[in-house]
């Protein structure tokens, strides 16, 4: 049989046995394929999770355990220009929860896992310790979030005992806190920070920049529950603390200062009043005190109203205490000196308006010193008259009248004086004599020591320099200079300003201290209706002066807002200007004048004004009649 017939003759099983092989094959083949697309993925899987992707989820795992704390930079120190600290930063203890230690989770399997700690007993427990209401507590352990705050800025021995009750979901930080060891004083100068440690009165707020050091940070892992992982991640960047600041304060002047405001508020029954004291030659502000005060260790029991610094933002007509300026560029223009002898009337009529004395006097002769003693309307006027509204105008702006004293005090006021163009037919008389013009007490008081400077206007400062981490003084730049007036100009107020306390018609015989010859200026002013034009029923008592006369060293003002019934500032105002003054002499060691009187004298002499004030002050508080 040939081949082909061979071939034929095969068994059909043996041809359908080959084609099942073949797609047998085929089948292999494709799920081949099939698998080697799923290794293609799984691996491209593994590859963008573990490579490409693997930062992400890094951080998505970080940041599911991780708890990034703020730490405050230690804020600066505020001393006292002597280096007593009015402001300081202590460790206080802030006790924190985490939230999710108090609520169940659901694990990746499904399952759910109860709190790691029960939230009502932990509240029980803490509730004493921290002195809140445990339903309070057990509210902010349940809430939202992964962080709440239970309590904030306690003392350390409140955090010793928290840590000692070992809480699940409970940690205990140190925060800074600011303190003030100096209580009330200087509290409206120094001002106040927030719980977050930001300035937000006063110099605390002025100097927030340089106060305010560099924060750090401090990172902890956790579990899912809440719990710290013990071999987990802890890194600490130190925070940085900020730059001490050094006023020109004194702590015994500023004291002084304080209590006899508090003192003439309380015994005129007034609604506040103001002391400032200045040093003559250097602008320093020894003393910047306000009435009522506050405690800014507890600003949360007192009147928002009892923060600012009165000294600063508070303006108010002057009064007769713009006599001197008035007088002073009269003078430097050559049109009178303080011996010139002029005809005063008893009144006189400017516009639709007439003016007297407020004692009235007859048609009389008084020299320029007789006018400033007697404190004569008339007499100003009559001087103003010659000098003209754009001279009086220049001159008072000279002296520091219309705009900021430049300390950048928060809130300072420029005080208001209208352009000449706006000036009525009235204005030229009415400010002259300190009425129709609006002043803060620092413009009064800088004023002042520029007539006791020789007339030389020296800008007034309350920063008298910063610490660094080297703990040395970088002092303040020191303060602008410009003369105003001549310094026989300047000499000649002076001796003028003297006769209004010693003279026998002076109007500021209160004003006297023991020991030093001293010289100002009474001033009492109505205030302007808050409702209407015009004037209320409501005064303002001032005096401004500076002793030594012979050698003047320190300007005191003072003003009283609505003293009653009583509101003459040679009466309520001057006696205060005595206190201070003789004090602040005492504590700067000035020498007392050639009148005989030796420094332990006058350092006895204002220790005695100082304890009857304070006996007359514990007797007004004692008299149930005064309440």
């Amino acid at each position: 049989m040939t081949e082909p017939h061979r071939l034929a003759a095969r068994p059909r099983h043996t041809i359908a046995r080959r084609g099942g092989d073949v797609t047998a094959v085929h089948r292999l083949r494709w799920l081949l394929v099939i698998y080697l697309l799923i290794a293609a993925v799984v691996v491209a899987q593994l590859v963008r999770v573990q490579v490409v992707d693997a930062p992400g989820y890094a951080d998505l795992s970080a940041s599911q355990r991780a708890r990034v704390i703020e730490l405050a930079g230690e804020r600066g120190r505020i001393y006292d220009r002597d280096g007593d600290v009015l402001a300081t930063t202590v460790q206080a203890a802030t006790i924190y929860a985490d939230p999710r230690a108090f609520r169940p989770r659901e694990t990746p399997d499904g399952l759910i896992v109860p709190p790691a700690a029960d939230a009502a007993t932990v509240a029980a427990q803490l509730a004493p310790v921290l002195a809140r209401d445990a339903a309070d507590i057990a509210a902010a352990l349940t809430g939202d979030g992964h962080f709440a705050y239970l309590a904030r800025q306690l003392d350390h021995e409140v955090g010793v005992a928290v840590r000692e009750l070992e809480l699940d979901g409970i940690g205990v930080i140190a925060e800074p806190k600011r303190v003030y060891p100096a209580s009330g004083l200087a509290g409206q100068v120094v001002g106040f920070t927030g719980i977050d440690g930001e300035g937000l009165q006063g110099l605390e707020a002025r100097y927030e920049d340089l106060l305010l050091g560099r924060p750090g940070m401090l990172t902890l892992e956790r579990a899912p529950g809440g719990l710290d992982i013990a071999s987990g991640t802890r890194e600490l960047i130190p925070s940085e603390p900020g730059t001490d600041l050094v006023l020109t304060l004194d702590r015994e002047v500023q004291h002084a200062a304080e209590r006899a405001a508090v003192a003439v508020t309380e015994e005129h029954g007034a609604a506040g009043a103001s002391v400032l004291v200045l040093e003559v030659g250097t602008g320093d502000v020894l003393a910047m005190a306000s009435a009522p005060t506050f405690d800014p260790n507890r600003r949360g029991d007192t009147d928002p109203a009892t923060w600012r610094n009165r000294a600063v933002t508070d303006v108010f007509e002057p009064g007769s205490v713009q006599k001197a300026f008035t007088i002073a560029a009269a003078i430097e223009e050559g049109l009178t000196h303080e011996d010139a002898v002029l005809r005063v009337p008893s009144s006189i009529t400017v516009a639709d308006k007439t003016f007297t004395d407020a004692t009235p006097q007859p048609t009389s002769d008084w020299s320029l010193t007789e006018i400033m003693e007697r404190s004569s309307n008339v007499g100003t006027i009559a001087v103003a008259q010659q000098l003209g509204e754009d001279r009086l105008d220049a001159y008072l702006r000279s002296f520091g009248q219309g705009s900021s004293t430049g300390t950048g005090f928060p809130g300072e006021s420029a005080g208001l004086l209208s352009p000449v163009d706006q000036w009525w037919g009235t204005s030229l008389p009415t400010i002259a004599i300190g009425q129709g013009v609006a002043t803060s007490l620092l413009q009064l008081a800088n004023g002042y020591a520029t007539l006791a400077n020789d007339g030389v206007a020296v800008a007034p400062r309350i920063v008298r320099g910063t610490v660094g981490e080297d703990g040395r003084l970088t002092p303040a730049a020191d303060p602008t200079e410009r003369r105003v007036v001549s310094d026989e100009t300047a000499q000649q107020v002076q001796r003028m300003l003297e006769r209004v306390v010693s003279g026998d018609d002076g109007t500021g015989h209160r004003a006297a201290v023991d020991g030093y010859r001293a010289a100002g200026k009474t001033g009492t002013a109505r205030k302007p209706s808050p409702d209407s034009r015009g004037y209320s029923g409501e005064y303002i008592a001032t005096f401004v002066g500076f002793a030594p006369a012979e050698d003047p060293q320190l300007v005191v003002a003072v003003m009283v807002d609505d003293p009653g019934p009583v509101y003459y500032g040679g009466l309520v105002a001057a006696p205060v200007f005595s206190e201070v003054m003789g004090t602040a002499l005492a504590s700067r060691r000035v020498l007392p004048d050639s009148a005989g009187t030796s420094l332990e004298e006058a350092m006895a002499a204002a220790r005695a004004a100082r304890q009857a004030a304070e006996v007359q002050a514990a007797g007004r508080a004692a008299d149930p009649a005064d309440d």
